[in-house]
């Protein structure tokens, strides 16, 4: 059985800010707001953080530690790219969109990517690099099953790659705001109906 430490007060901060701007966004989560959630002082909270930009970046760090937690689980037990694509929609939808305790407001990403492109647009580029980064593996992944024989040689990679990105950048932009685990559902599904289409 795992025993389970005692959170230090900047992983307490880091957590609570998590939930909070995940729901609120990261403009308009005060200080103040992460305090209470905190259960700490404005001088705890300076002690380990520069500013509330220093926070967003160790948010955001933690974050892709989530991310890749969740999206990226049991996909090194599966050979076939195709099935290993599948698997990621499916973690994506399961274990990440719907991980109500870490994320209760939705992608974090999502939100912060809506509320900080005009704003903090040096914020926003830091979140845009997972977007980048989560487009190429999906492409690799897609490449990797047309060499394997898995996907017609007819199809475009670039188009099938866009296809799939914006397809689960949607459905989290509608689980966002409106939570509902059918429409979920269905959107997820009908990508992995797509990639069913683009095989051999």
């Amino acid at each position: 059985m795992a025993i389970r430490t005692k959170m230090s007060l900047k992983e307490i901060f880091i957590q609570e800010s998590l939930k909070l701007f995940s729901l609120k966004g990261f403009e308009s989560t005060s200080i103040n707001d992460i305090l209470s959630a905190a259960k700490a002082s404005r001088g705890g909270f300076y002690c380990h953080f520069a500013s509330k930009e220093d926070l967003f970046h160790e948010v955001l760090n933690e974050a892709r530690k989530i991310w890749r937690e969740r999206n990226l689980a049991e996909l090194d037990q599966i050979k076939a790219p195709t099935r290993k694509l599948k698997k990621l929609l499916e973690n994506f939808r399961d274990r990440y969109l719907l991980d109500a305790d870490n994320f209760p407001g939705g992608c974090i990403f999502i939100t912060f990517a809506v509320e900080l492109g005009d704003m903090r647009p040096h914020l926003s580029q830091e979140v845009h690099k997972g977007f980048i980064g989560f487009k190429k593996m999906i492409k690799r992944l897609l490449a990797e099953g047309q060499a394997a024989g898995e996907i017609a040689n007819k199809i475009d990679l670039d188009m099938a790659t866009e296809i799939l990105l914006n397809g689960i950048l949607g459905a989290s932009v509608s689980y966002n705001t409106d939570k509902s685990v059918e429409t979920l559902q269905n959107s997820i599904n009908a990508l992995i109906d797509y990639l069913e289409k683009l095989k051999s």
